[in-house]
């Protein structure tokens, strides 16, 4: 079965090329992703996943002008997934991902208990942090604190779109560095 024949297919809800397409990856796949030291429950959800997301894609006509070959495609959107499968398992969380921000109070608290004392820049972000409106709170605690990414955050803040985020962010990220060097000049 040649590629734009799987992703027309595909395109149909064609069961038997969905079938195609996980089986004839799944070991590649698997192989692929052991070198990046996750359990083998974990890729293979991940490689669900991605056939799923890859299934998706070619329903919504992203795959019409693909320029690579499936299998590659695949692997890309499986390797994000990975990524982003590792950037959370290293993350240090201290709220329970399954609490919503309604659940939260609405003072974030940033206190750290270490042994050493915080730096001076340090008190500075946390200082300035506490300044700053409820909404850049709430964006720049999950994007950073949490680790979500910006898909997440929309879904969560009930933003229009991945862009919104990006662009509040942003704006949140540059009132948090002029609160810091206005803290800092005489």
């Amino acid at each position: 079965m040649t590629d734009r024949a799987v992703i027309e297919a595909l395109k149909h809800r064609d069961q038997n090329a969905l079938k195609y397409v996980y089986t004839n990856n799944r070991s590649a796949f698997i192989g692929f992703a052991k070198k990046y030291r996750l359990d083998e429950t974990t890729v293979t959800d991940i490689y669900q996943d991605a056939i799923i997301a890859l299934r998706e894609n070619a329903i919504n006509g992203k795959l019409d002008n693909l320029k690579s070959e499936v299998k590659t495609y695949l692997f890309s959107i499986g390797k994000y997934m990975i990524y982003k499968a590792l950037k959370q398992k290293n993350k240090l969380y201290s709220i329970d991902e399954n609490i919503k921000l309604d659940n939260l109070e609405n003072e974030v608290d940033f206190t750290i208990d270490l042994v050493e004392d915080l730096t001076t820049e340090q008190h500075l972000l946390q200082n300035a942090f506490k300044t700053l409106g409820q909404k850049c709170k709430e964006v720049l605690t999950l994007f950073y604190y949490r680790g979500f990414d910006l898909e997440d955050i929309m879904n969560e803040l009930n933003y229009t779109s991945k862009d919104v985020v990006k662009s509040q962010k942003s704006r949140c990220l540059k009132s948090l560095k002029s609160l810091i060097l206005k803290k800092t000049k005489p």
